[in-house]
């Protein structure tokens, strides 16, 4: 007997919507703290339930929410990680991508005066995401050990208390072409969170602390 067809939703996660396919939506939501998903027989009840309350299907305590948290033999390395550094807040701001498993440097902007971290993870994760579909690779995940990034790339809009001068001008330019390029791109690639804690340092640090 052929094996039943399943719909998958994802409310949150790196990218949330529904999936025709377990491995898409895995990739949504593996290694995303507090991810929220499930499956459903047919496409329309899962488009039915995306547009509704989670709670309604995976219950107000959670008691089904499934946990995407990763262990520490979970490590996607093929791979590409982000990160940021700040020496100060404000202060001296630059940050980069590199590949995880190699740790190879893809790029590095900056450093840039009066900025901060949140700004540069912000920065790096949108940066990531243009040069990966620029370069076709449209399904490479990417690491980000900042949840406030990985925040304001899902909502397309950043809440900071950085205040413009005219030396972070430069800075100020490029979130606004990254909130740009969020309004007007779409991506795949899941954005999934860096588990410090178990891990280590994200592989993009700039070994600073």
């Amino acid at each position: 007997m052929a094996k039943k067809k399943k719909y998958y939703v994802v409310w949150v996660g790196a990218k949330p919507g529904v999936y025709t396919d377990w491995n898409e939506c895995k990739a949504n939501i593996f290694g995303f703290e507090g991810a929220q998903y499930k499956s459903f027989p047919t496409l329309a009840a899962a488009e039915s339930a995306f547009k509704d309350n989670p709670w309604k299907h995976i219950g107000k305590k959670g008691k089904n929410v499934k946990s995407s948290t990763p262990n520490h033999k979970s490590i996607i390395k093929n791979s590409l990680s982000v990160d940021a550094s700040s020496l100060g807040n404000p202060g001296i701001m630059e940050y980069r991508g590199v590949l995880t498993d190699s740790r190879k440097e893809i790029f590095r902007k900056g450093p840039f005066p009066d900025g901060n971290n949140n700004i540069g993870e912000f920065l790096a994760l949108v940066h990531a995401l243009a040069l990966l579909k620029k370069q076709g690779h449209h399904t490479l995940p990417i690491y980000s050990d900042s949840i406030t990034a990985m925040s304001w790339v899902r909502k397309k809009k950043i809440k900071s208390n950085l205040e413009r001068t005219p030396r972070n001008k430069p800075i100020f330019d490029l979130v606004e072409r990254a909130l740009y390029w969020l309004d007007n791109n779409s991506y795949k690639n899941p954005i999934l969170k860096w588990d410090t804690p178990v891990w280590g340092e994200i592989p993009a640090d700039f070994g600073r602390k």
